[in-house]
């Protein structure tokens, strides 16, 4: 499973973590979010140690996706040194993710 990022928690989660980290924002009431958890539940397993693969639940935490312009679901960030080095706006196949991390390890 995914780790579960809060506003609370993304500072330190994100910003200042020193591996990659992609970041899943996404809603319980959205269709295409759940069609993308299964392929970052599987990113989460094959990257264990090399990238922290996260999620954000822009109902319960809409701070972060403000700042970060996230304005449809889902969105998946990439941030390498607390700076987002990729994006990918709606549904992608997971060797679309993978890639992602892949560039920024």
């Amino acid at each position: 499973m995914a780790l579960e990022i809060t506003d609370a928690t993304f500072e330190e989660v994100v910003l200042k973590s020193d591996k990659p980290v992609l970041v899943d924002f996404w809603a319980a009431w959205c269709g295409p979010c759940r069609m993308v958890a299964p392929i970052i539940d599987e990113l989460t397993e094959e990257y264990e140690g090399k990238a922290v693969i996260g999620k954000v639940d822009v109902d319960a935490n809409q701070e972060f996706a403000a700042k970060y312009g996230v304005r449809n679901i889902p969105t998946v960030l990439v941030f390498k040194g607390g700076e987002v080095v990729d994006k990918q706006v709606g549904v992608a196949p997971k060797a679309t993710y993978a890639g992602k991390i892949d560039a920024a390890i």
